[in-house]
């Protein structure tokens, strides 16, 4: 849900997941640069930062195309300065209808909610 939070969309979540382009085996080139930052390790795709904050590494993200076909239809956005790219709002509820957990669905109704407000407000993204 980091991509909606940063698109927006008031809701909070414990990590921050980044959809990383490499294949799975090489997660150790992911955990030594964070360790190299002064990151602790959690497991394998878990690194807690400096300040206490969780970073997940996801090297696919179900119910979507491939990381290079999503990469192309990331929203561009700023965040503390710098230009970072995320999942659209609608991509986002695919992966989560494809997934379906409950929390999921929390999440999808709360997306599709602000998506249409947007679309009356004429709030173009």
């Amino acid at each position: 849900m980091s991509s909606a939070i940063l698109q927006g969309v008031p809701v909070t979540t414990l990590d921050t997941d980044l959809w990383i382009g490499l294949p799975e085996r090489q997660y150790m080139r992911l955990i030594n640069l964070g360790l190299s930052l002064g990151a602790t390790l959690v497991r394998n795709t878990v690194m807690a930062l400096r300040d206490g904050s969780l970073v997940n590494f996801l090297y696919r993200v179900d119910g979507l195309a491939s990381f290079a076909t999503e990469w192309r239809r990331a929203k561009q956005i700023t965040f503390h300065d710098l230009p970072v790219k995320v999942i659209p709002l609608e991509r986002l509820i695919r992966s989560k209808e494809f997934v379906g957990r409950p929390k999921d669905f929390a999440h999808i109704w709360l997306l599709r909610d602000i998506l249409a407000s947007r679309k009356l407000a004429r709030i173009r993204d």
